[in-house]
């Protein structure tokens, strides 16, 4: 194993980050060259490394696997500052779907290093994603969509369906509440979700918002339609939420204060990722072989809809090997490597194809609730909204964070975040 600190080492140091090569098992034939792809962080034990390692054994070539900082934060810093200062140090990056926008311009176009590529062969809602002007500057590996879990035993105990709606959600997440607080479980909350001023909110909001039929708040073709009725319903419905059947604190909870709360068995609903299944099933979890997932609840007149997560390869228009760089990430999202991926790892195949296939559902029993929720899943706008999508999500999670804490009432806020997104529309993007 050999250990070097990646190109431009006063910049990168200057954020208090390392970056680790640990290069590919055989030495590399004649001719052959070397991919340095960045994926996973420090320790992690993700199974790019492996399918990377695979590749190069494969075609003759090696990889150097790259680990980058574990917080999505400091790894698109990272990102960005190896690709502002034209670093050919990294290949292939593992970039989240929120990113293309962002750092479509230093990116390959795919569709045109890999003519072939059936982008059909993918969740459309996936490559809408990864499409920034046209270009494919991603292809998708893993993904995620949000989701409601709930307690199998307590619906059960007072006689619920799993609800379909918002509004089903909170009368039943109330009853169950009330009941079990009669019961001596005082600790016990209707539901918990990611209610912190950042991405997460962002996430959540534009879930409730389409999901009452009020759109996309940006959309496809960057026309700003947030200020509607169905916007302003859904941010007061949520509101209306906080100290009733949801704690204030959940106003500073991300992803796993909201899971903390829910696998203590103190929560009936919870709005989570994929991610949270297996550890909630876990031994030692307190609500083990207790829990159930669905697709999010909707507005009265709306359809339920996720915000996609997951993360993507994209390769370096620095990369002193472009084109081979190309087929690596060909070879890493292809439907073999996803096939052992979601075997090894559990995790979501990006291919819809796998999803028929027996062996892949029953390794992660998630996949069956999840196919129907990422067919219908929509991309944050980030890709319409490109290097300005930082700006963009951070008015939405402000404005959605002040209705919620009870600061702005929801028609002037999304009246007002409508108008402030139009400035920065008319200037940038």
């Amino acid at each position: 194993m050999i250990t070097r600190i990646l190109g431009q080492p006063p910049r990168l140091l200057g954020i208090g980050m390392t970056a680790v090569l640990l290069l590919g098992g055989a030495a590399r034939s004649a001719g052959g060259q070397e991919i340095a792809i960045a994926c996973g962080g420090g320790g992690d034990s993700d199974y790019c490394p492996q399918a990377a390692q695979a590749w190069a054994e494969k075609t003759g070539h090696s990889v150097s696997v790259v680990s980058t900082p574990n917080g999505t934060t400091e790894k698109l810093a990272l990102f960005q500052q190896l690709l502002n200062s034209h670093s050919s140090d990294v290949d292939v990056m593992m970039i989240d779907i929120a990113w293309p926008g962002l750092l479509a311009p230093h990116l390959v176009d795919l569709g045109e290093a890999l003519p072939g590529v059936e982008r059909d062969a993918f969740f459309s809602a996936l490559i809408e994603a990864n499409t920034v002007d046209g270009r494919l500057v991603a292809l998708p590996w893993y993904t995620d969509a949000g989701l409601l879990y709930y307690r199998t035993d307590l619906l059960d105990k007072y006689d619920r369906p799993v609800p379909g709606t918002w509004a089903e959600m909170a009368d039943t997440a109330a009853l169950i509440q009330q009941g079990e607080r009669e019961a001596g479980h005082d600790e016990l909350w209707g539901h918990v979700f990611q209610g912190r001023a950042y991405e997460g909110l962002t996430c959540n909001a534009l879930e409730w918002i389409a999901g009452y039929g009020g759109g996309r708040i940006v959309e496809q073709d960057g026309t700003i339609t947030v200020d509607n009725p169905q916007a302003a319903q859904a941010l007061a419905e949520v509101s209306g939420w906080i100290g009733t059947i949801a704690p204030r604190g959940v106003l500073n909870y991300t992803e796993e204060e909201a899971r903390g709360v829910f696998q203590s068995g103190n929560a009936v609903f919870m709005r989570n990722w994929p991610y949270v299944w297996s550890l909630a099933q876990a031994d030692g979890s307190r609500v083990q072989g207790r829990i159930g997932m669905a697709p999010l609840p909707h507005g009265p007149d709306g359809e339920s809809t996720s915000t996609l997560g997951g993360w993507n390869f994209a390769v370096s228009r620095y990369s002193d090997h472009p084109g081979l760089a190309a087929e690596l990430v060909q070879y890493l999202t292809s439907a073999e490597v996803q096939r052992r991926h979601a075997l090894s790892n559990g995790m979501n195949p990006t291919r819809p194809a796998l999803y028929d296939e027996p062996q892949v559902v029953a390794a992660n029993p998630t996949m069956d609730v999840l196919r129907p929720v990422l067919a219908n899943a929509i991309p944050r706008p980030s890709a319409v909204t490109g290097s300005h999508y930082a700006r963009v999500s951070n008015e939405i999670f402000n404005t959605a964070h002040s209705v919620l804490s009870g600061g702005t009432q929801p028609g002037p806020a999304v009246e007002s975040l409508a108008q402030r997104l139009e400035h920065l529309h008319r200037r940038h993007w």
